[in-house]
């Protein structure tokens, strides 16, 4: 039997984050080096299913598939192709940054006070998060998916409520009420699409008698599996609906920037550039893969959910007070040009869409992360109660303005590359779609350049003259990412050889193809 490599890619953050968690109270710093270790460990062998990884083989490679349920027909079915391979390689690179940026998150409040944060618990429930969001990207058992795309939940609600931001303009007692409801509505949404999806995956069941993906596919394909339109479209919208609560989709977003206020800056950045893709990923592997004519019945609206979601987030973003929550508008944003990409079924589309999902990840990172240490430093998240930063702390502002340029995708970073990808993929299947949509980019712009105005030029304030500029640690966190966005925005071909294969599978599973260019004949 060969080495069980994605298994054991997910087994180790696993098992990394229960010897976290019992690291004795007085050793929090043995807990987060250990984390540390664990997630760098774990990005070594992401490393090695890249390399092992071959992107003009098979569609599913390294699979691993074992008894498991068996009164039930599931199994531990594992599998990746190339978009999930890219995703992996995305989670795993940017859980050693969230470590090392959360490291005093969970220090004590007060130093000698007993109101003692469990530290080891805080880190341990990060690398739980990154073991459950691998599985997911790995599982190829609908069910086995289903129960990681649950299970996620729990460590997020409990970071998101118990190890939230400190900077709350109203006091500690305030924002530990605010915490706790960011934390219950984000559950309670998320659980409510599960749900619904769980209905869809039983009934799914009931008609394929399987829960194995490729063998539901495949039956599909040689028409031995007949699905009733009506039934097809139903199954279609449960596991969409969830997909949607994930992304997330207006109108269903609404935890969204409550989640990311109140959680810390690298939690926030756990949720929207990890945990999220899960949706927009299941979306491609699982929407499409499973339901081909629902996905493309349901596609003229799902595509102007998509447009109301770039626009009505970016709108939002540019009337917000607080820096992270404007962040989070601007990522409700940006994933509808995701959503967008996909269900435009064009090879460029989908390939935008998975490009998207990397680069998107990588800048949202940034930027919250060099947000999360300025809010640190100067205790509010109000921007009118910062300016003139970039005279005290100029490399923390020049980090700041390439994280806010990557969000608004310039020319020369990484997500340009993307976004320019998915309106092009849009275009040539629904114009007007993808021309309304380049407001999204327009606004983009007013909402990171004002931010950047307004907090880090001018005069400046008497509350931000004595802020320090960035520390070592700091800087080991951001230079990486810049250097990727540099990377990644002049030389993708990297990420897009590993996608491209993977995108023709999904479009042959919809019995798309890429629209002609109609040239007109020479007379």
């Amino acid at each position: 039997m060969s080495f069980p490599l994605l298994t054991a890619t997910a087994a180790l953050p696993a098992i990394g984050a229960i010897a976290t968690a019992a690291v004795p109270a007085s050793k929090r710093t043995a807990a987060k080096w250990l984390a540390l270790l664990v997630s760098l460990a774990t990005l070594a062998l992401a490393v090695v299913i890249l390399v092992r990884f071959e992107p003009g083989g098979d569609r599913y490679q390294l699979t691993e598939s074992h008894a498991w349920i068996a009164d039930f027909g599931v199994r531990y079915d594992l599998a990746v192709d190339g978009i999930s391979v890219a995703l992996i390689a995305l989670t795993a690179l940017l859980i050693p940054f969230i470590v090392l940026a959360s490291w005093h998150d969970a220090d004590p409040l007060e130093t000698g006070s007993k109101r003692w944060r469990p530290t080891q618990g805080f880190f341990a429930l990060i690398l739980a998060i990154e073991a459950m969001v691998i599985l997911a990207f790995t599982a190829t058992d609908v069910f086995l998916f289903y129960i990681l795309f649950e299970a996620m939940l729990i460590p997020l609600y409990f970071l998101i409520g118990g190890f939230g931001d400190r900077a709350h303009e109203h006091g500690e007692k305030a924002g530990a009420t605010q915490r706790s409801y960011a934390a219950v509505k984000f559950l309670l949404y998320n659980l409510a699409g599960g749900l619904i999806m769980l209905a869809a995956v039983i009934g799914l069941y009931m008609v394929a008698g399987s829960f194995s993906l490729p063998e539901i596919a495949e039956a599909r394909a040689n028409g031995s599996l007949e699905m009733a339109q009506s039934t097809e479209r139903w199954l279609f919208l449960g596991f969409f609906f969830a997909f949607a609560v994930k992304a997330p989709l207006w109108p269903l977003h609404t935890w969204l920037p409550n989640a990311m206020g109140e959680s810390t800056a690298p939690v926030a950045v756990l949720i929207t550039a990890v945990v999220d893709k899960v949706g927009t990923f299941a979306m491609l592997r699982f929407c499409l893969g499973l339901f081909p004519e629902a996905s493309k019945w349901a596609t003229p609206v799902v595509l102007v959910l998509a447009v109301i979601s770039i626009i009505y987030g970016a709108l939002l973003a540019v009337g917000q007070r607080d820096i992270k929550r404007l962040i989070a508008y601007a990522s409700i944003s940006h994933f509808g040009f995701i959503v967008m990409g996909i269900f435009a079924l064009t090879s460029q589309g989908q390939s935008g869409a998975t490009l998207y999902m990397v680069n998107h990840g990588i800048s949202t990172a940034l930027l919250l992360l060099v947000a999360g240490f300025l809010i640190s430093r100067r205790g509010s998240r109000l921007i009118a109660d910062y300016g003139g930063v970039q005279k005290v702390a100029p490399v923390l502002a020049g980090t700041f303005l390439i994280g806010g340029l990557a969000t608004l995708s310039l020319p020369g970073l990484a997500p340009f590359v993307s976004e320019f990808l998915v309106l092009v993929g849009t275009f040539t299947r629904h114009p007007a779609i993808a021309i309304v949509a380049t407001l999204g980019i327009v606004l983009a712009a007013l909402y990171t350049l004002v931010l950047y105005q307004r907090t880090m030029t001018g005069p400046v304030k008497p509350e931000v003259a004595k802020l320090p500029d960035l520390r070592l640690r700091e800087i080991a966190v951001v230079t990486p990412l810049i250097v990727l966005l540099l990377f990644l925005g002049v030389y993708p071909k990297p990420v897009t050889d590993i996608v491209n294969p993977a995108v023709q599978h999904t479009l042959s599973d919809v019995d798309q193809k890429d629209p002609q260019p109609e040239v007109e004949a020479a007379k």
